[in-house]
């Protein structure tokens, strides 16, 4: 039997897959083109027997996150591009406290204030660190709705697995697509976290702190965190090839970029040039393995395209080394890409009608 397919905006399905998942605590603030996740929330939680709380700051909502995932629970914030950048300080308290969670980015146009419109400028600040320290969060870039819904589901599970922060990283566009979408049935995390707040009656104490006066102290949890980090990349870089088995350009995208540069690899395909797709699912940790095994395949030529000035660009670049040609095409402030500019791009590129 067929799961049942329920049509839903991207942030409402987001929300309805962090509770199946068994996030019981969400903490937010409202931030336009997020504001219809803590809408859900604030909604579904008191049926489900959660807490939702809108908190009087982001700096409140992710400091909360924080005391919640301390006491063991899953739990969530989410916000859009300057919103983001108020909860960092706490986001690397968490990694430092090694504490579990999930943050969501709805991106939007910037810098400052910006605007509502989608866009991919956060790019640097979630993968390469916002806040400060030597931090990793693994990092998903959904494309469609459906799987905003599995990489929800699976980043709940990721972040007790390194006991670590994870972030979904989407945008505007995505956060308000109405499409069909199925759900795994409600679930129950195991209760079983060793190291949770959970009161020390008959038992020892446990401390919680990301603090460590003594550099050598800090040197070695610096040092274990890096072994975990290691570990993520190890083992949990993902991407998705679309018709690369023969291509001799190939573009690069993620989540909404990526599936406008979809529909231009097909036009390209259906007038006889030989271009593919390589998808970032986890932008961090990069995929560049399956980048460079393209690149020793033989394609010469890389198509980065983003909603912004070129952030990925740089890792493409890190992941292809020399081997081949990387070019870029963006649009800034909001502004998306048609698959009509993005086709024209790549016949420049190969010399065919622009």
């Amino acid at each position: 039997m067929e799961p049942m397919m329920t049509m839903m905006k991207g942030n409402e399905a987001l929300g309805e897959a962090a509770i199946r998942a068994g996030c019981r605590f969400f903490f937010g603030y409202p931030i336009t083109p997020q504001s219809e996740l803590p809408a859900y929330m604030a909604r579904r939680m008191p049926e489900v027997g959660g807490t939702f709380l809108q908190a009087e700051s982001e700096l409140a909502a992710v400091n909360m996150l924080l005391g919640a995932s301390a006491a063991g629970v899953r739990a969530m914030t989410s916000s859009s591009s300057p919103g983001f950048s108020l909860k960092q300080e706490g986001i690397s308290y968490m990694i430092g406290s090694q504490l579990p969670c999930v943050v969501v980015n709805i991106m939007r146009g910037g810098p400052g204030l910006g605007n509502i419109q989608p866009s991919q400028a956060d790019y640097f600040q979630v993968v390469k660190g916002g806040g400060h320290g030597d931090y990793r969060m693994i990092t998903l870039a959904p494309s469609t709705v459906q799987e905003l819904v599995d990489l929800t589901m699976l980043a709940f599970d990721l972040a007790d697995a390194y006991r670590n922060p994870v972030a979904l990283l989407g945008d505007g566009l995505l956060g308000q697509t109405m499409e069909p979408v199925s759900f795994p049935p409600m679930r129950e995390p195991a209760d079983d976290k060793d190291w949770a707040l959970t009161g020390a009656r008959g038992r020892a104490k446990r401390v919680i702190t990301s603090l460590e006066l003594n550099p050598e102290g800090l040197e070695a949890l610096n040092l274990k965190l890096q072994a975990k980090f290691a570990a993520m990349e190890a083992k949990e870089t993902r991407w998705e090839e679309y018709r690369c088995d023969d291509a001799e350009l190939v573009v690069v995208a993620y989540g909404t970029s990526a599936r406008i540069a979809r529909a231009a690899v097909d036009a390209a395909r259906s007038t006889g040039l030989k271009v593919g797709l390589y998808r970032p699912i986890t932008v961090w940790p990069f995929p560049h393995e399956g980048l460079a095994r393209l690149a020793d395949r033989g394609v010469r030529q890389f198509l980065d395209v983003e909603m912004s000035s070129g952030q990925m660009v740089e890792d493409v670049k890190l992941a292809v080394l020399g081997r081949a040609r990387v070019d870029f095409y963006g649009r800034l402030g909001g502004m998306v890409p048609t698959p009509r500019e993005i086709l024209s791009e790549i016949q420049k590129l190969m010399g065919g009608e622009a």
